[in-house]
């Protein structure tokens, strides 16, 4: 997994005397051992990580440098080679393999201007990322839409056609194998990828592996000196050297053991030595993990019982993203604690800072949930902390922790969402009062929380879901998410998201039994399969809504369902089936004496019998149409369906009461003044007097038709 700055060889800025300090004020109190909140875990000059700074692995970056100037298979046999270039870098976790990467990406930087794109391939936990996903995020990046719903294939393959003729680089992290590597590889001979994994791409030509051991020495040194002062590095150099041996130059291994030490300034670099070797280890554990083991536990076992547990929890966080807010929540204590915890552990070497769009904003001491600094458990440490949890938290418990957390989430997505309406909205005004902690600054605000948590938001909408019994948080989360997508993005821009939301919802509802959610889920997810012309799913998902809206009597769904399966043979052109369907419908809306979805239906079969050429059917519904426009007092629907009337005994071959019609639909257009309508009728009636022989009142009626149409077009 990823073990960028933790894990890694980037260092924060020395100072003359040791780490660079916090700036004044920035670090609250924190948790005491006895669980108040009155000290904090860490000196307040210790700092996280920064990528300011890179140690070693000099030899390991002039290694790659000359792999991609050296020729490919294909160069060799005189040709350009048609994919990417592909550079491996392989090393265990916590060996520096994710920071190694990283400061090749900015060496090569501004030969590539199309930028970096980045992507995870194993998830939290250490389950492998899903391809279709990634896929989609990055082409999120390039700018490309790619459909609601679209499957694993086709999304690589929009990503690799988005990719062709660019100058880009693709960092693909933490890679399982080849066969989560090979499908996104970009038929782009002037990309290049970078890839972090493990093992070898076994099934990839022409990749050679860079291969990470420890650390040497000297640069074991620099990153504990950088970490705990050069002073007690130098009065000690021989311990130090004992130290990273102890570490087996493993760079996370060697900033946990660094961090402990600048924590007490009091300790010595043999004390600290002393420390990891009184770390028992289990009996089984192999000999390359036991240094990371030993530096973790002993940072861990520092720790005060309460931070410890926060340590744990955040194991369960959404796609690994913690916030103050998160942290909170799972561990049930003030959001002001948790942002120091935090905090404290990033200077511990335990969590590293995630980068947002708005460089430098995030401030831990903010109420504004939207500019709290967001962190990630580095991959190496991920598995650790999780056997500490199933060493120590009962599963109640966990579950407990996980509710809590889906709840704050929900209450934060309740406060962006009002934030999208205005000012003077009961929303708006119900949002006001709530903690301050839990409100937006402004809708920018808001939007940009939405944005920046999008994946873990949609991650935490799956954990409800695949708990299977949080009660009914888990449908409350996913309304909630919705609600919020559409408020701040628009259906368009939120249809990719909506349509996973609209699939848990549909899982949800089909575990527990309920038809009307299932029948909503089908609905929606049918919809934008068709949008997405994938027609055959969409009929298949249309009469699944019909039948479970049809076994609890749900009116409204039914004829939802119906009518969509009458646009979706018309979509096909099975002008048949689709009057069928919408006559079925029909005699739902008339059952239900719904007068005005009576005469849209009479129309949607008038159309459908018009383009089959059914002249006598389709003037039956069309006259039906204009019967019920007349019922229920709609002159502009019945002016438009009397239109219709006309356009039908036109295409029938009756001229002359095409245009009778067309002038009763013209007067008609006329009391409801519809200036539009009217325009339109005028032109056609000079087209029908056209056909007729009356070419002088054809010029008439044109005229005020078009000067209409200007009219009603300013």
């Amino acid at each position: 997994m990823t073990d960028q700055a933790v894990g890694g060889e980037h260092l924060p800025p020395e100072t003359a005397d040791g780490p660079a300090t916090a700036a004044p004020g920035q670090r609250a109190a924190g948790f005491r051992q006895d669980g108040g909140t009155a000290r904090p875990l860490v000196p307040a000059a210790v700092t996280a990580p920064s990528a300011t700074g890179f140690a070693g692995r000099r030899r390991e970056l002039k290694a790659l440098h000359a792999d991609i100037a050296r020729a490919g298979l294909d160069t060799l046999s005189g040709r350009k080679g048609a994919r990417s270039r592909v550079l491996l870098i392989a090393g265990r976790p916590g060996s520096g393999r994710t920071a190694l990467a990283e400061e090749l990406l900015r060496e090569l930087a501004d030969h590539h201007p199309d930028g970096v794109l980045r992507a995870t391939l194993t998830g939290p936990g250490g389950e492998p990322a899903d391809l279709g996903r990634a896929a989609r995020d990055l082409l999120a990046v390039l700018g490309v839409d790619a459909p609601p719903g679209a499957a694993e294939d086709e999304l690589t393959e929009l990503l690799r056609g988005a990719l062709a003729g660019r100058r880009a680089l693709l960092f693909l992290d933490d890679a399982r194998g080849a066969e989560q590597v090979e499908p996104l590889l970009p038929d782009a001979p002037d990309c290049l990828v970078v890839v972090v994994s493990q093992g070898p791409l076994t099934g990839i030509p022409d990749v050679r592996p860079c291969a990470l051991g420890g650390l040497d020495s000297v640069a074991c040194v620099e990153i504990l000196s950088r970490y705990a002062g050069p002073i007690r590095i130098t009065v000690d150099p021989r311990t130090a050297d004992s130290v990273a041996e102890e570490c087996g130059g493993q760079p996370a291994a060697l900033v946990l053991a660094g961090a402990w030490l600048a924590a007490r300034p009091k300790s010595s670099v043999a004390d600290l030595l002393q420390a990891l070797h009184a770390v028992p280890l289990p009996p089984d554990l192999p000999t390359g993990a036991r240094p990371l083991f030993r530096a973790f536990r002993l940072a861990y076992e520092a720790l005060p019982a309460p931070a410890a547990r926060i340590l744990r929890l955040i194991t369960l966080a959404p796609a690994g993203l913690v916030d103050a807010h998160i942290a909170s929540a799972l561990a049930g204590c003030s959001v002001a604690a948790a942002a120091t915890t935090l905090g404290d552990f990033a200077a511990l070497g335990l969590l590293r800072p995630v980068a947002t769009e708005d460089d430098g904003a995030p401030v831990a001491s903010t109420p504004d949930p939207a500019l709290r600094p967001q962190y990630r458990l580095p991959g190496c440490l991920d598995p650790l902390a999780r056997e500490l949890l199933r060493e120590h938290e009962r599963p109640a418990d966990v579950q407990l922790a996980r509710a809590r957390m889906l709840e704050r989430t929900v209450r934060l997505l309740q406060s962006c969402r009002a934030m999208g309406e205005p000012a003077d909205s009961p929303a708006r005004q119900k949002v006001a009062g709530l903690p301050r902690s839990l409100r937006f600054s402004s809708r920018g605000a808001a939007a940009h929380w939405l944005r920046s948590r999008r994946g873990a938001l949609l991650d935490a909408a799956r954990i409800a879901v695949a708990d299977g019994e949080l009660d009914t948080l888990d449908r409350r989360l996913m309304a909630a998410l919705t609600r919020t997508l559409l408020a701040h993005q628009g259906p368009e821009a939120a249809a990719p998201d909506l349509y996973a939301l609209h699939g848990l919802v549909l899982q949800v509802a089909e575990r527990r039994g309920l038809p009307r959610e299932k029948a909503a889920a089908l609905l929606n997810l049918a919809d934008l399969d068709g949008q997405a012309g994938r027609t055959a799913q969409a009929l298949t998902r249309y009469r699944g809504a019909l039948e479970a809206a049809r076994s609890v009597q749900d009116p409204v769904a039914t004829g939802r369902a119906l009518e969509s399966l009458g646009g979706t043979y018309t979509e096909l052109g099975d002008w048949q089936r689709a009057a069928d369907w919408y006559g079925r419908a029909l005699e739902l809306r008339l059952a239900r004496d719904e007068g005005g979805d009576a005469a849209r239906l009479h129309g949607r079969i008038g159309g459908a019998h018009t383009y089959a050429g059914r002249w006598g059917e389709a003037l039956k519904a069309w006259r039906a149409a204009v019967g019920t426009y007349r019922r229920i007092g709609d002159v502009a629907g019945q002016a438009r369906a009397t239109g219709e009337v006309a356009r039908v005994q036109e295409y029938a071959g009756r001229p002359e009461d095409a245009l009778r019609t067309c002038l009763e639909a013209l007067d008609i257009a006329r009391k409801a003044g519809d200036g539009r309508l009217e325009a339109a009728l005028q032109l056609r009636i000079a087209d029908t007097l056209e056909r007729l022989g009356d070419p002088a009142a054809a010029r008439l009626h044109r005229a005020v038709g078009e000067r209409l149409l200007e009219d009603h077009s300013k």
